[in-house]
């Protein structure tokens, strides 16, 4: 098996093609992790305080944050990507597994933004709309690129790989579990999750979740497609068709459900999916068919070049053309009638009305042409703005010239990122890269077999675990398993918006608070509708309607969410909490297991009854029940 699948591979591994998409993939995800670190930012007190605000974490947390968004940056602009992305791996291993992210505040997607993270750091993601590659080019900006400057292209192998490990075995892996799940099994995996409170969107979807036979179709369609990605991926015809019903698919998560990061978490690999041509049909629409401006630099002065360097490596449009004076001075009617002494003291530029500028006006242009960055531009345009800014260009071209700008101008030799110049050590040659790579997928396929058989298969047919000593002994060993292979990789059972999660899921609770003058207020938390609201969707919904309150509620875990909820979000209002009196609500919902028209509307138009009263003494909540047991219900 190793030797066959070698032999596949070392083809597809010379098989070069652009690196754009990859690129595109990069900024997404990048996108999406940053916006997790921005969320876990605000949340920081629920999340990682024992007691939000009155018994705080360790600073320690504040700063790692900072730093993970430090990363997250980089991944996104494409600078010192490796070392980006290797810390970025790494801070997702130690905040998943030593912080309460790892099992209160489980968002859902932790594991499979692990395996990203882990993708991002072993492909070359850089090579396209990256600011490595510049970085690469200023070392030297004479004599142009390095011998060693990175490629603009990568092999197929890093599109197809990621995509089937990220997504293929993902679906294979959770479609397996739908079967188990009797609404699934009736085509109403789609429709049953936003008609509950707790897992709804704001976005009124009734019209179509009261079509019972669209319903279906669309559940049945989506327990198909999760089976037929893996196989089909491999052949190019089928690529667009997955394409198309993979984005429907996880669009219609974001709009239905509050879960948008997972959301837009799966959208990302897709990137990888757009076919090449079309990357190119977008590039000709952005680019311009003719340059319009042309700019002319002293091709002998480092800082000029670096200066071109960045403007090129920055104009996507293609909207400017840069020329050496000395070597196209001479074919330019306009810049013959300049003074030769005054050609090399600025930077000139030629519009295609044959109007010529210089200095501070030819940035000006350059900017403008760009499109992008035109605001800048204009601002610079103000009076106030544009007479400082010249000032300021006026400044640096002058003491350009004064020194005679020559070699001492170019920047610090670096040696290059020593931790891609060792990545590149590593790879070897193609036959060793698909040697190594062959091995690397038959682990993956091994580790994920262990996650999908015993929990997608031997779990759902013996109704739990095993009973007999040998079952035992290899269930534990199977765990230690999957424990390792869920930490490093990210794979995980994906058994999400399962039966286990609705089953006997039939009343929510809402917390409210009476101000100074009796008024009763809700808790930012859940509303009157009984739907868990902005900003707490995604990490802290999969707490509250996970974790805090279940289908079979213990009252000390409830008791610990109580006190979580009403310390973090009295703090957010400035409660006096000790002197503050919070009611907690109960209302009952439905969860059936097949079709019922108007679902969503009755669960939240059910009404609350008040069943209790929380109290705020020496840093905890007591909670008084006064007639109902929760764990009944």
């Amino acid at each position: 098996m190793l030797q066959r699948l070698r032999a596949l591979l070392l083809p597809a591994l010379e098989r070069q093609i652009s690196a754009t998409g990859l690129s595109v993939f990069r900024i997404l995800a990048g996108l999406v992790i940053f916006q997790e670190i921005l969320y876990l930012m605000y949340f920081r007190h629920l999340v990682f305080d024992r007691v939000p605000y009155l018994e705080p974490a360790s600073p320690v947390v504040d700063l790692s944050l900072v730093l993970w968004a430090g990363f997250a940056l980089a991944i996104i602009c494409g600078y010192r990507t490796r070392l980006a992305t290797s810390a970025n791996y790494l801070m997702w291993l130690v905040f998943v597994g030593f912080t309460p992210m790892w099992l209160d505040f489980d968002g859902g997607f932790d594991q499979m933004m692990t395996g990203v993270s882990l993708v991002l750091l072993l492909v070359p993601c850089n090579r396209a709309l990256a600011l490595d590659p510049l970085v690469d080019k200023l070392r030297n900006p004479l004599l142009g690129p390095r011998a060693d400057t990175p490629p603009q292209t990568v092999s197929v192998l890093c599109y197809t790989l990621p995509v089937a490990g990220i997504l293929g075995l993902l679906y294979l892996d959770a479609g397996i579990h739908k079967l188990s799940a009797e609404f699934w099994r009736n085509g109403m995996g789609a429709w049953l999750p936003p008609t509950m409170p707790y897992y709804m969107s704001p976005v009124d979807m009734s019209w179509l979740l009261d079509n019972k036979l669209a319903e279906q179709a669309i559940g049945y369609t989506l327990i198909a497609f999760q089976f037929a990605f893996l196989p089909l991926l491999w052949f190019k015809r089928f690529r667009v068709p997955l394409l198309v019903i993979g984005v429907a698919f996880h669009t219609g998560i974001i709009l239905s459900l509050n879960i948008y990061q997972f959301g837009f978490g799966m959208l990302a690999p897709y990137a990888l999916l757009v076919p090449f041509s079309w990357w190119r049909r977008i590039g000709g629409w952005i680019r311009c068919a003719q340059p319009r401006l042309t700019v002319f630099y002293d091709e002998q002065c480092p800082l000029c070049n670096r200066t071109v360097l960045i403007l090129s490596h920055f104009d996507v449009r293609r909207a400017v053309a840069f020329r050496g004076l000395q070597s196209h001075a001479l074919a330019y009617p306009e810049l013959q009638r300049v003074d030769q002494k005054e050609l090399l003291t600025d930077i000139y530029a030629l519009q295609t009305d044959r109007r010529l500028y210089r200095g501070l006006d030819t940035y000006i242009r350059i900017l403008e042409a760009m499109t992008y960055p035109a605001p800048v531009a204009w601002l610079l345009r103000l009076p106030g703005l544009y007479r400082i800014a010249a000032s300021v260009y006026r400044r640096i071209a002058d003491n350009r010239v004064r020194i005679r700008c020559d070699a001492t101008c170019l920047p610090e030799e670096t040696g290059g990122d020593p931790i891609a110049d060792h990545f590149r050590r590593l790879l070897g040659t193609p036959r060793q890269q698909a040697n190594r790579l062959a091995r690397f997928l038959i682990l993956v396929i091994l580790l994920q077999l262990n996650s999908t058989l015993q929990f997608g298969v031997l779990f759902r047919l013996n109704g739990g675990h095993a009973t007999a000593a040998a079952g035992q002994a290899l269930e534990a060993a199977s765990n230690a398993v999957l424990f390792l292979s869920h930490t490093l990789l990210g794979i995980t059972p994906h058994a999400l918006y399962m039966h286990d999660h609705f089953v006997g899921y039939d009343h929510i609770l809402a917390i409210t608070w009476r101000d100074g003058a009796g008024v009763e207020r809700w808790l930012p938390l859940v509303n009157p509708e009984g739907r868990i609201v902005a900003p707490n969707w995604g990490r802290v919904q999969c707490w509250w309607a996970n974790i805090v309150v279940t289908p079979h509620i213990k009252r000390p875990r409830l008791e610990k969410g109580l006190m979580q909820a009403v310390a973090f979000w009295g703090g957010k209002l400035g409660l006096d909490l000790p002197h503050t009196e919070f009611i907690l609500k109960m209302k009952p919902v439905a969860v059936p297991m097949d079709w019922e028209p108007n679902l969503r509307h009755r669960n939240l138009a059910q009404p609350w009854q008040d069943i209790g009263t929380l109290r705020w003494d020496r840093d905890r909540v007591l909670l008084t029940l006064p007639a109902i047991d929760l764990e009944k219900l």
